[in-house]
């Protein structure tokens, strides 16, 4: 199993201990230019190339994969672009300011740059910093005033220098851009992980700054700085604090995807005149969600999970999940339901497929999500099928290197996703319900396997750390099995249990999926759960 030696234990005072942020400065260009694209070079014929312009919140590590657990934004942002029509080059490096992109990479970009090209120039996190030190020399004047400006001995170049406003070097961009026959974009910082008394996001200054020379300028601003700000304001602390990875700047992959979507959000529902061609070559802007008739005055229970919950249900002889007999236990008159667990997946790949992306985007208040996986998650972590997870309930986390195309992945425990879910229905005024896995037809010393010095542990440790809701099936539809089939002889126990399976000793026939159904219901009902209001 291939794996870097980056750890973390989430939401504990040593969780930014051991990540190490390699902060890309000057000193390392020639290093991080032969990962990036030669400026222009991904261009397809005659075809437009949208250039990002940033630092490492944009393109985060020398080689800007996450092989360190970090991503920055621009990983993320060609998915929102039809690449027919368009091509999307993150030309951002870490540790540079507006001032030290302008000086050594600009000039490179700017000769790239052809009619009809987009630039988006976002950065300034680097900006507060010495003059003419001779590590970095990176840092600007504050505020916009065109005339002001500092000039001394640059110690790492060892010749003068002159350093001018954050909103010099803005309207530099913004000429020279125009001048090219490009089409700039000024947008605004992401948020840092960083908050007031009441829990906010905190601004930045910067953001002021950019739209004054935007308004001057006649060019479109986007306030992404804001757009993510909002969403993370409504997050709980644990969510806002998973959107960081290893310090107070830079972003998981879940930081660098909402900053993305926000990036594509804010052009894409922006009303300036000068976007909308650019606009007309975006995709996947609006959220994803779940296919579903709702109906009016009924709240819906969304049903998540693997294959014991949604398996081919449609052969009477075949397999079935419990799922697909929903309607034995609810009432149709009451509320209304959508199965959306899908056979092979575990906690991981049912997230990392967006599948659980579209369950949130559905949600309304006084909806119900139940999650039962487990089948799939405790199996190899990097292989093809890449949806094994960390064997434990606290929260924890490796960065990974994937087998079957190289990509890194930062991969948490069972319990980590299993709260996530949690947190995310909660946020949306829902109300998450935690199942056990179904049992497996497996019967040493002739009684029913039992897993709950794993699995069992693990949810009922999660139940403890979030006070979710939660229905044991495994020992409820144990018990029931064991009442009919338990005996001195496992294997004939196993052989007499065997209707209520189908194909293997974990998918169910249709009568097993009745069964583990009506031990959901059981299950409700012994909780006293809201929901068994709306059984049958």
């Amino acid at each position: 199993m291939k794996h870097l030696l980056f750890f973390c234990v989430l939401m504990t005072s040593t969780f930014f201990a051991k990540a190490q942020v390699i902060d890309n400065t000057p000193d390392s260009i020639g290093k991080a230019l032969m990962s990036r694209p030669a400026p222009g070079t991904t261009r397809i014929g005659s075809h437009p190339v949208l250039f990002l312009i940033g630092n490492s919140t944009m393109r985060n590590g020398t080689l800007g994969n996450g092989n360190n657990g970090q991503w920055g934004w621009g990983y993320f942002a060609n998915k929102y672009f039809n690449h027919q029509r368009i091509s999307v080059e993150n030309q951002a490096l870490g540790g540079m300011s507006t001032r030290t992109f302008y000086t050594d990479l600009w000039p490179a970009v700017r000769q790239a740059l052809k009619p009809g090209d987009w630039v988006i120039v976002s950065i300034g996190h680097n900006d507060s910093a010495d003059f003419f030190d001779a590590k970095r020399a990176r840092g600007v004047i504050t505020g916009v005033d065109p005339d002001t400006m500092v000039i001394g001995k640059n110690e790492r170049t060892q010749k003068m220098d002159t350093v001018y406003s954050y909103g010099t070097y803005l309207r530099k961009y913004i000429t020279e851009i125009r001048a090219k026959g490009a089409h700039p974009i000024l947008m605004s910082l992401t948020p840092r992980d960083a908050y007031d008394d009441a829990g906010k996001i905190i601004r930045k200054p910067q953001t002021q700054w950019a739209a004054y020379i935007a308004a001057v300028e006649g060019v479109p601003f986007i306030d992404l700085n804001d757009i993510s700000g909002r969403k993370f304001d409504q997050f709980s602390m644990w969510k806002k604090k998973y959107h960081f990875y290893g310090d107070h700047i830079h972003t998981s992959a879940f930081g660098a995807e909402l900053n993305a979507r926000s990036a594509a959000e804010g052009i894409y529902y922006s009303s300036h005149p000068l976007l909308a061609p650019l606009k007309e070559m975006m995709v996947n802007v609006e959220l994803p969600t779940c296919s579903v008739q709702r109906e009016a005055g009924k709240p819906m229970v969304f049903i998540t999970g693997d294959s014991t919950v949604k398996n081919k249900d449609n052969d009477e002889n075949g397999m079935w999940g419990w799922g697909s007999q929903a309607g034995m236990i609810f009432d149709a008159a009451k509320i209304t339901w959508a199965n959306e667990a899908m056979a092979g997946r575990s906690t991981r790949s049912y997230l990392r497929e967006g599948r659980w992306e579209k369950v949130y985007n559905s949600l309304q208040p006084g909806d119900f999500v139940l999650i039962q996986f487990g089948h799939n998650d405790i199996c190899s972590i990097t292989d093809p099928k890449e949806r094994g997870v960390i064997a434990a309930s606290y929260d924890t986390c490796h960065v990974y290197q994937m087998e079957k195309d190289g990509r890194y992945e930062l991969v948490y425990s069972f319990g980590w996703y299993l709260k996530k879910f949690i947190d995310d229905v909660r946020e949306k005024g829902a109300t998450p319900i935690l199942l056990s896995l179904t049992p497996r037809n497996e019967w040493p010393n002739g009684k029913i396997e039992r897993r709950n010095d794993t699995y069992g542990k693990w949810y009922r440790d999660v139940v403890q750390a979030t006070g979710v809701e939660f229905v044991d099936v495994h020992n409820i539809s144990a018990d029931f099995l064991d009442k009919k089939f338990a005996s001195k002889d496992g294997v004939k126990s196993k052989k007499r249990a065997a209707k209520y399976y189908n194909n293997d000793h974990t998918h169910t026939s249709k009568i097993g999926a009745q069964m583990n159904a009506r031990s959901v219901a059981k299950g409700l009902q012994s909780i006293n759960s809201k929901l068994s209001g709306y059984l049958k």
